[in-house]
């Protein structure tokens, strides 16, 4: 398995997203239901299903332009039919629209953080997200239940190596491409959104409270930026300069 890694990030990743009546983003923050619509990918679209029902996404955005809101963030997107967005209301019981982002279109990422003007798509600030098979398995040793990496919405998943190491991280390769570690990913209550349910609860906040918190923000995983582009699969080295 292999991804083309674009300056937004993942090609394909976090470049379609829900938004309400005001035009704004929706998120399982606000809406876990969310949680049940399942995505499939090939090569041509994806397959997005939804309690035994299921509608094919074409990678071809819209061409009527709609200004949206996705957090501070002012973003130019298109809406990919009224077919889809009709198609998703249904389900989730409230005027929506299906949106995507076109790859050319704007939007910075924080400039605090920024090397060379980078961009990110819809993602909640950052092109690309790493997390450690060893910090999720300790996360898990201090909790009752545990939990699957799909809680925290990775782009980027290692083994090897130790708990949270990746905090650290700032230079490095994977396979031939390079990237840098710009800030930890503070977590919010998306976290506790059960994937397979669409119910929330309290973990994995709760628990990462008691020992992953700085100035009232709870950590987990690694913000990047890609500083050089191509193509990365599954497999690849990763090597800290």
């Amino acid at each position: 398995m292999s991804a083309k890694l674009l300056p937004k990030g993942l090609e394909h990743d976090r470049r379609w997203m829900l938004i309400d009546r005001e035009n704004k983003f929706m998120t399982q923050r606000v809406y876990p239901g969310m949680a049940l619509f399942k995505l499939s990918f090939d090569s041509i679209n994806f397959t997005i299903r939804y309690s035994g029902e299921m509608i094919d996404l074409p990678f071809q955005c819209g061409t009527e332009i709609i200004p949206a809101q996705v957090w501070d963030d002012t973003v130019e997107v298109c809406e990919v039919s009224k077919f889809h967005s009709t198609w998703f209301s249904e389900r989730l019981g409230m005027a929506c629209r299906l949106v995507s982002f076109p790859e050319n279109n704007s939007r910075l990422i924080n400039p605090n953080y920024a090397t060379h003007g980078e961009q990110v798509s819809l993602a909640d600030g950052y092109p690309l997200l790493v997390i450690g098979q060893s910090s999720l398995d300790d996360l898990n040793r201090r909790m009752q239940v545990p939990l699957p990496m799909n809680r925290f919405r990775p782009n980027i998943v290692f083994t090897g190596g130790e708990p949270y190491e990746e905090d650290k991280w700032r230079n490095f390769k994977i396979g031939n491409c390079r990237f840098t570690g710009v800030k930890p990913c503070s977590r919010c209550v998306l976290t506790t959104v059960d994937q397979d349910t669409g119910v929330s609860g309290i973990e994995p906040l709760a628990t990462l409270a008691i020992y992953r918190k700085v100035e009232n923000k709870v950590y987990f995983g690694q913000n990047l930026i890609p500083v050089s582009l191509g193509e990365i699969a599954e497999g690849d080295n990763i090597i800290l300069e």
